[in-house]
């Protein structure tokens, strides 16, 4: 990591914060990397994911570290260093980034709480609030603080687009393995042990889990089982990685030979759209603007397939494109997959939620420089959104007979990750997968 990069980020970060609490009558801020919880009945605890708003400072890892901020102070970084022989301990040596802080460590709990009390009004987040109050924090979570700490995680500084950068490298040489090992006829579970191999990692260091389907397990979006089964005909992969807590998301689909030449004709035209949804990305547009142009090149591919036997705009303006593509263009991404602030209205809070017709659209901010999101076009044969116009007065626009012949293919994603830039955009996925 370039440890010029991250001071200026954490520069930027004491700006944004300390004008935060300005606004929101604070004197200061602690945030937690957070506590582990325990499955219900049971003595395990899933994976720890630090809060998002204290790895947005820096990427130390594990539960229990606090970070204090206080105008024109330099932060103070409590690492939570327990002594221990059930778990690695593994002793912080000398990172690039700790000169950004005042670094202490702490063998206990308490004693990191004692070193970041301090006097004044001080808000605190994350989810340890019984420590929190304890200890003199005036108020946990404050809404409107976390508003605009949520409204600044929007915009990524040089730092941050290093890290998804490095993101991207990493998740794509995973793609290149799974459709290399998807060519050669490879499971779905052999699929996803070649992507973990490439990119160098174990299924908690993912980004998420991954979803990788043959045929039609393509149309369930979520998909996170891995058949044994080898041999498919089409590849459904969305599979991310991290690097210092930033975060890919990327999905490609692939067809063999012996699927359907329609089919494979729909997933050539959805990436040629793709890309050109992409294009059109540049400050000033409302990203719902580019969710509805999305709906109205897919109805053209598939009235051009002839799965519809209407054009674009009067598909999308019949309702007859959204069994096909039923979520959202794209989302913010960042620290989390689907990160912050999507729906924000202002730095100050407030929402413009979707509309009733895309009720799945994660995004509805006017897009910025600075933003980082996803363009993720979909087209899925699935029978439980398609149902309701086997009647009525929709039903003869479609070829149902082509429709039940595409059904065994299952979908279709492609995504991409873009930078928003002064005057237009930067794809950080494709010149590497």
């Amino acid at each position: 990591m370039n440890a010029e990069l991250h001071a200026a980020h954490v520069a930027e970060r004491q700006r944004k914060a300390e004008a935060a609490l300005a606004a929101a009558g604070f004197d200061a801020l602690v945030i937690s990397s957070g506590k582990p919880f325990t499955y219900f009945a049971d003595d395990q605890d899933p994976p720890h994911r630090e809060t998002p708003h204290f790895a947005h400072w820096t990427p130390l890892r594990g539960p229990h570290h606090l970070l204090l901020v206080r105008p024109a102070a330099k932060p103070l970084l409590v690492r939570f260093a327990p002594e221990d022989y059930w778990y690695e301990q593994a002793p912080l040596g000398n990172p690039s980034w700790a000169g950004a802080f005042d670094l202490h460590e702490a063998g206990a709990v308490e004693q990191a709480w004692k070193l970041v009390k301090t006097p004044g009004r001080v808000a605190y987040v994350g989810n340890e609030t019984d420590e929190a109050r304890a200890n003199g924090c005036t108020e946990s979570n404050p809404s409107a603080l976390v508003a605009r700490l949520d409204w600044d995680r929007s915009f990524k500084t040089p730092y941050e687009v290093a890290c998804l950068e490095e993101a991207e490298r990493i998740a794509a040489r995973g793609h290149r393995a799974a459709k290399e090992a998807f060519e050669g006829g490879a499971s779905e579970l052999e699929i996803h042990h070649a992507f973990l191999q490439a990119c160098g990692c174990t299924e908690e260091e993912l980004a998420y889990t991954t979803i990788i389907g043959h045929d039609e397990k393509g149309a369930t979006l979520h998909y996170t089982g891995k058949r044994t089964r080898p041999n498919g005909r089409v590849l459904l992969i969305d599979a991310g990685a991290k690097h210092l807590g930033y975060r890919s998301d990327i999905t490609r689909t692939w067809t063999r030979a012996g699927a359907h030449p329609t089919f494979r004709a729909l997933v050539q035209g959805m990436d040629e759209l793709q890309q050109e949804l992409c294009r059109r990305v540049k400050p000033g547009l409302p990203f719902p603007e580019l969710h509805h142009a999305a709906h109205v090149r897919i109805g053209d591919l598939l009235h051009r397939t002839g799965v519809l036997k209407v054009k674009g705009a009067d598909a999308v303006e019949r309702g007859l494109t959204r069994p096909f593509f039923p979520h959202g263009l794209g989302h913010f991404l960042g620290l989390q997959v689907h990160d912050v602030a999507g729906h924000q209205k202002e730095p100050a809070g407030g929402t413009n939620p979707p509309g009733a017709q895309h009720p799945y659209l994660r995004t509805t901010r006017t897009i910025a420089a600075g933003q980082v999101f996803t363009v993720e076009p979909g087209l899925y044969f699935i029978e439980m959104l398609l149902r309701e116009h086997r009647g009525g007065p929709n039903a003869s626009a479609f070829d149902w007979k082509l429709v039940g012949e595409l059904a065994p293919c299952g979908g279709i994603r492609i995504e991409d990750n873009v930078l928003v830039t002064k005057d237009g955009h930067r794809n950080l996925t494709r010149p590497y997968v």
